[in-house]
């Protein structure tokens, strides 16, 4: 099936003006889409994206208006500082939407991160909480939260305006909460939740479980096994997966809306010349899968660290960034979200760091990171 038609304008048009109108020298849609480009192309801050604009206004004239020429850095500022950001973020989640229609999620793991450079006198670091479908490598949306603590009740709401439909949704033993377990349900999601000592009763029935299994050699239950191994960068990481489908023995089930599986993954990890260290995770799921498809999953999580945090850190900048304002801060951040999702469409296998670079020196290059995002000539 062809890719639709789908420009930057399509899916930002809904997005209302916060400035008087006497104050609009400059178009919204001029001012959008100038910074969604300068931030693909390695701009970290409005002064930054100014003189991109500058320098690329010959360039930019091809399909923006610019009645009054390129809007300066303290423009861009006002503008994405008065932005209300769950707006910008409903256009933004209607573009990853249209993209993932192409792309079907199939996994989407949610965790949070700490923007620590926006930290500002009294006024601590936003948080934000991200949903991530790394397959797809998609940025399916964020919530900013004051701080970590916060994820708990922020993270039904980021479900809330997700479509997780038949998708397995991971997320950390935060998120291993009864509400958002039957959140992700209601959604029509699949959950899979890590289980740690914030779920104490939990923990124990399945650690019961497991020791209970061991001793009969899993006699009368329902179980799968899956190993895997990886190896590079001097280590040798081996994953054993265990789950028990419908167990039994667990005190608390009837509030955890849909539990149908319980796992055990031990993690065995040697590094060149160290010793080989053991870690050992529970968690629980409401989908009856095989011991693969969990192992996988719970592998697949981390993907949001790798892919996702760290690539925003070291390619981005972001923890060095310094914009304070709440606003300001968190439009930014769905910006550099939306660049990251939009470079790593394109199937170029450099770096994201020289796909920045190899954006900013050849309009061509950029056009076809555009493209690729489900953007056309157009904006």
């Amino acid at each position: 099936m062809a890719q639709p038609h789908i420009t930057i304008k399509k899916h930002f048009r809904k997005l209302k003006d916060p400035r008087r109108a006497h104050r609009r020298r400059h178009l919204l849609m001029d001012i959008i889409v100038i910074a969604i480009c300068a931030v693909i192309c390695g701009c970290d801050d409005w002064q930054q994206v100014a003189t991109f604009a500058r320098e690329r206004r010959d360039w930019l004239k091809r399909f923006l208006e610019l009645p009054n020429g390129i809007p300066s850095h303290d423009t861009f500022e006002r503008v994405f500082d008065r932005l209300q950001p769950e707006a910008f973020q409903a256009c933004f989640r209607d573009w990853m939407q249209a993209l993932s229609a192409i792309l079907p999620i199939e996994h989407v793991a949610i965790d949070g991160k700490t923007l620590r450079g926006s930290g500002l006198g009294q006024l601590g670091p936003l948080h934000v909480v991200s949903a991530w479908a790394g397959a797809n490598h998609l940025t399916l949306g964020q919530i900013a939260v004051p701080d970590k603590s916060n994820e708990i009740p922020a993270i039904p709401k980021l479900l809330q305006l997700l479509d997780v439909h038949g998708a397995l949704v991971t997320i950390d033993a935060m998120g291993c909460q009864k509400e958002i377990a039957a959140k992700i349900r209601e959604r029509g999601g699949d959950y899979l939740l890590a289980v740690k000592d914030n779920q104490p009763t939990l923990l124990q029935d399945i650690q019961d479980c497991f020791s209970q299994a061991f001793e009969t050699k899993f006699a009368g239950l329902k179980h799968d096994e899956h190993e895997a191994t990886t190896r590079g960068h001097g280590r040798v990481e081996r994953r054993h997966t265990i789950i028990i489908t419908d167990p039994p023995g667990l005190s608390e089930l009837e509030f955890w809306q849909d539990l149908r599986v319980i796992g055990m993954c031990v993690n065995e990890r040697t590094l060149r010349g160290q010793e080989t260290t053991t870690e050992t995770r529970y968690f629980i799921g409401s989908r009856k899968a095989s011991a693969t498809i969990y192992g996988r999953a719970l592998r697949r999580h981390w993907g949001i660290e790798n892919n996702l945090h760290w690539q925003l850190d070291v390619s981005f900048g972001e923890d060095n960034n310094r914009v304070s304002k709440r606003n300001e801060a968190e439009n930014l951040a769905l910006l550099r979200r939306l660049s990251l999702t939009l470079l790593k469409q394109h199937p170029d296998n450099r770096s994201i760091a020289c796909k920045r670079l190899a954006a900013a020196l050849n309009t061509g290059f950029l056009e076809e990171v555009l493209r690729h995002g489900g953007v056309s000539g157009k904006a």
